[in-house]
């Protein structure tokens, strides 16, 4: 887990585009960040490294199991859906039950945005790994498949042969993305660029370490 400076679990709204002072169009990922809840602390004498666990998406108690809910109640926070740890550079200043909001983070800052890419079902090899397939005339019966796959000489198929199989649905984490914008009313971040997963989906933003 590597240390960052702020970090909080959002929800991927949706992209849309703003316009800079220059009349550029900048495509952006809006993101509603927090407010998350500081559930759990830390620290370097008693666990041996310094994180956060953070809380966020109040629901009802009824869709929390007991251990769960027990946790979150110890901490004197309401219900959440979605718990992540964030190690951070120093969690000094930080408290259990604290609220985090998306001002934590400035326009200009560089972050990580890690999220669950969308699912595509299973799929064959042209789609998957690009493959270009065979001749789609005379006859030849071999248009979208992966071909031979070796099994003459060693008889078996080796590690990390590219065949037909699911795809999508993987952690994916999208590296050095500016924040363009911040509305810190509607807990919004504007973030340049696209992240992965659909609308509605889970992410978590990391504002890297210096």
């Amino acid at each position: 887990m590597k240390t960052v400076r702020y970090g909080m679990i959002g929800e991927k709204v949706g992209m849309t585009r703003i316009f800079s002072k220059d009349g550029l169009v900048i495509p952006v990922t809006v993101i509603k960040c927090g407010p998350c809840y500081v559930v759990q602390k830390r620290s370097q004498e008693k666990e041996g490294y310094q994180s956060l666990q953070l809380g966020y998406g109040e629901i009802k108690e009824k869709k929390l199991n007991k251990p769960r809910l027990g946790h979150l109640k110890k901490a004197g926070v309401p219900p959440l859906r979605f718990l992540a740890e964030f190690r951070f550079e120093s969690v000094d200043g930080y408290q259990v039950g604290q609220v985090l909001k998306v001002d934590g983070f400035q326009v200009g800052d560089k972050v990580d945005v890690t999220g669950v890419s969308k699912g595509k079902g299973f799929q064959g090899v042209v789609r998957r790994y690009g493959y270009g397939g065979g001749p789609a005339t005379h006859g030849s019966m071999f248009y979208r498949e992966p071909g031979s796959i070796g099994g003459t000489d060693a008889e078996r198929v080796f590690k990390g042969k590219g065949l037909p199989g699911r795809m999508g649905r993987d952690t994916v984490t999208v590296k050095n993305l500016e924040v363009v914008g911040i509305n810190p009313e509607r807990d919004l971040l504007l973030i340049k660029g696209a992240v992965p997963g659909p609308a509605g989906s889970r992410v978590l933003v990391r504002k890297k370490a210096l």
